[in-house]
């Protein structure tokens, strides 16, 4: 069982290189309008299969239990939403005596900003086997709630975060009702199918990353974004872990996962919009956006770098609670 685990992790790293790899060499396949067309096949079906498939592996009593954790939904809406915007803001203030871009470091501040995506979240917190339920619902309602108070037409979020999450979500969890024995006894490889969408979403999201022109920095900028990035990407999701694991803290290992990828990640999607809205016709909307453009493709990286490390470490906790439970 260790080999064949190791053997997964290894294929699934390898499978991440390939993917960055022939994103590089041929970008225009997987952009927005070329031969995949991911506008349609990333966020709509390879969403839609994520939660269908979500729905379909869901026990319905666990999403219920998601559901009524209400301490992890505050918690991961207020490390979101309040928290990391004013942790960025101060940081910001120390790096605005540097001679960085002043431009750039408002794209940080609009990342900071921005709720959590409703796909990456959720798959990669899947992939480590995490609660995949409180992912679900805090990755949704973090769009939906920021989605509702911003410019962004509201109709527009409703509908897609209604015909991509709730409706294969409800599908999936009528379907499981019919064949849950079988699924049961044949147990379907639900985690392979999760890391596959995960690596089409790499593929394509790495083609717009390297096809986008608006990431035209000279590389001494283009370097030091990408650092800050992701030094405050991994400092978070120490925060997250370490505050979420304290004694006393009410989180289930599996709960930690979620909080991890759900408080540390940022929407493109919903991003993207909300930058062209709010900065309409303004000179630098290009260097505005470029911090999310790369905040995107670095937390798809990272995160699923870290899946096997994760995973290692929530599996040791969980045995390490069923060992020390007294026996009645």
């Amino acid at each position: 069982m260790r080999l064949l685990e190791r053997m997964r992790k290894e294929w699934f790293m390898i499978g991440i290189v390939l993917a960055i790899a022939g994103a590089k060499l041929e970008p225009s396949v997987g952009v927005n309008g070329g031969p995949l067309k991911p506008e349609i096949t990333v966020s709509y079906i390879a969403v839609a299969t994520i939660f269908f498939n979500s729905g379909l592996s869901l026990k319905t009593e666990e999403l219920t239990s998601a559901l009524v954790h209400i301490k992890l939904h505050l918690f991961i809406q207020i490390f979101t939403l309040a928290f990391f915007p004013a942790t960025i803001w101060l940081f910001l203030q120390l790096l605005s005596i540097t001679p960085i871009n002043e431009w750039l470091l408002k794209g940080l501040q609009t990342v900071g900003c921005m709720p959590p995506p409703v796909s990456s979240a959720v798959i990669l917190t899947k992939a480590v086997g995490g609660n995949e339920a409180a992912a679900i619902f805090n990755s949704a309602f973090g769009s939906f709630l920021l989605g509702s108070s911003s410019s962004v037409p509201f109709t527009s979020i409703f509908s897609q975060l209604f015909m991509t999450v709730v409706v294969p979500l409800i599908i999936g969890q009528i379907v499981r009702r019919y064949i849950k024995d079988w699924l049961e006894r044949k147990k379907p490889p639900f985690g392979a199918i999760s890391s596959s969408v995960l690596l089409m979403i790499i593929y394509t999201t790495f083609c717009d990353t390297f096809s986008n022109p608006n990431i035209d920095l000279d590389k001494f900028s283009l370097i030091l974004i990408l650092f800050i990035i992701f030094s405050i990407q991994l400092s978070f999701m120490v925060l997250t872990f370490l505050f979420s694991t304290r004694n006393n803290s009410g989180f289930t290992p599996a709960d930690t996962v979620a909080i991890i990828f759900c408080s540390t990640h940022k929407s493109l999607t919903l991003g993207i919009p909300m930058l062209k809205i709010v900065f309409a016709g303004h000179e630098h909307l290009s260097l505005i956006s470029v911090p999310l453009l790369i905040y995107h493709p670095v937390q798809i990286l990272l995160g699923s770098v870290l899946v096997p490390t994760i995973k290692s470490w929530m599996v040791s906790r969980q045995k390490g609670v069923k060992l020390t439970r007294p026996t009645v």
